[in-house]
């Protein structure tokens, strides 16, 4: 390895590092709501907007999401949409990982006792109050450790919107290289910023994991 190599790499490698982070900030805020609404639709289950839920979940969980990105930046031009390579490749990073955080929220809604919301609307309480304000808060301390997972491999799959030419950390990567002629050092450099980068966010995670846990078993 050369290190002047490395030095010169840097700067540009820490630049699309930023538009990394990006991706999957705005990819996962989206995703939460995604995911969030449509758990609820499928547990409210009003049967037309349950079907569009399920299809959705279904195609998604059953494709690539190097196809769906393809799918939405080659395909949909065709039918009129012409989004840009960030545009389309944040929507790809949404609705993939939205369809996956709706079943992680699905599964800690339900699996609150559901004698909780029995009582709660004996009370007097409306179905929706019930669920805002008795089970919604229980689920998301069981929701956590699944929400914080999703982020983590959502930095990671940040990596295939490179093949749609926005600019991120592998994609840099590969644009070195073809200066460089350098593939192992260059490689090896952007696997340590991600390595850097996760184990960052990991630990970040975890800490607001416990004192978010903490405050909602108060």
């Amino acid at each position: 390895m050369d290190p002047t190599i490395i030095i010169d790499s840097l700067p540009s490698l820490l630049e699309a590092t930023l538009m990394t982070i990006f991706l999957a900030g705005i990819s996962i805020v989206i995703a939460l709501i995604i995911g969030f609404f449509t758990a609820i639709v499928r547990i409210v289950k009003v049967r037309v907007l349950n079907g569009i839920a399920n299809i959705y979940v279904s195609i998604i969980r059953g494709t690539p999401l190097l196809v769906q990105i393809f799918v939405i930046y080659y395909g949909l031009p065709q039918i009129g949409i012409a989004l840009d390579p960030i545009s389309s490749g944040v929507l790809a990073l949404s609705l993939n990982a939205g369809a996956y955080l709706s079943e992680s929220f699905r599964a800690s809604i339900l699996s609150v006792d559901n004698g909780q919301m029995e009582a709660s609307m004996a009370m007097g309480m409306t179905y929706s109050q019930a669920l805002r304000r008795i089970i919604l808060p229980q689920s998301l301390r069981i929701a956590i450790p699944t929400l914080s997972n999703s982020f983590i491999v959502l930095i990671k799959d940040t990596s295939l919107v490179s093949v749609i030419t926005v600019t991120e950390l592998l994609q840099m990567s590969s644009l070195i290289i073809a200066k460089t002629f350098e593939p192992l050092t260059i490689y090896l450099v952007a696997a340590t910023i991600y390595w850097v980068l996760i184990s960052f966010f990991t630990n970040l995670l975890d800490k607001l994991e416990i004192k978010t846990s903490r405050y909602l078993v108060r």
